[in-house]
């Protein structure tokens, strides 16, 4: 009975020590599933501080960056020039992204993200990060979408990128939206849409990188490094 004791006092220690270890980011468990992925990348905005992006690309590990740039009609980042300077300085291929909202229209979003991020041959396609309230009109959200999508495609020459929730993409997202890639957040497991394929994934938010202050997302494309150029470039 003792030996039992000592043998279930000593499981419950481990799980523990690895629940400890996972939420402060020391160990993550997506990271077993995103290994077979070789290009990785990094999400930013204000929420990282001041960001050493030197020591950042010391590590070789981080390929990319989507920085945030703009929300609604009106919001700048105040880290973002400094993020998208410093990270292109390090030879880090970088993007910006725009939280959506639906307070004011996808055409005064998109002429707000376009006075804030230049166009630059080399930087990655636009971000729409979709993680609005389900309680919104979907076919009003699916037409300022599509306005803000066509706006910075015809602005950038590249095809925006929908970041979304699973709840988000059922909401408002699937079946529609085809031209756009999907960026996909899950933290949990692996990534599971329905028949559409995803092109990158967001599986952890506990990052930990050297040269950033706080916790930071980690990101994964589906192919090698030459599938990313190709595709980044449309």
């Amino acid at each position: 009975m003792k030996r039992k004791l000592i043998t279930a006092g000593l499981g419950i220690a481990v799980i523990l020590l690895l629940a400890i270890l996972e939420y402060t980011g020391i160990i993550w468990h997506n990271e077993w599933f995103a290994r077979q992925y070789e290009v990785k990348g990094l999400d930013v905005s204000h929420h990282q501080g001041k960001i050493d992006w030197r020591k950042v690309k010391e590590e070789k590990e981080y390929d990319f960056v989507y920085i945030k740039a703009t929300e609604g009609k009106d919001f700048v980042d105040d880290r973002f020039r400094y993020n998208w300077n410093e990270a292109k300085r390090q030879g880090i291929m970088v993007g910006a992204y725009h939280f959506f909202s639906m307070r004011s229209s996808g055409e005064k979003q998109a002429l707000h993200f376009i006075r804030i991020v230049p166009k630059e041959k080399d930087s990655l396609p636009p971000v729409i990060d979709v993680e609005i309230h389900l309680g919104h009109n979907r076919e009003r959200v699916k037409k300022e979408l599509r306005t803000m999508a066509t706006r910075l495609r015809q602005h950038y020459d590249k095809q925006p990128i929908l970041y979304v929730t699973y709840d988000t993409y059922n909401t408002y997202i699937r079946g529609d939206f085809q031209d756009c890639r999907i960026w996909i957040r899950d933290i949990l497991k692996p990534p599971s849409l329905d028949e559409r394929s995803w092109s990158l994934w967001q599986y952890s938010n506990r990052g930990r990188v050297d040269g950033i202050p706080t916790y930071v997302d980690i990101n994964a494309f589906y192919g090698d490094i030459n599938a990313f150029r190709r595709e980044m470039a449309r």
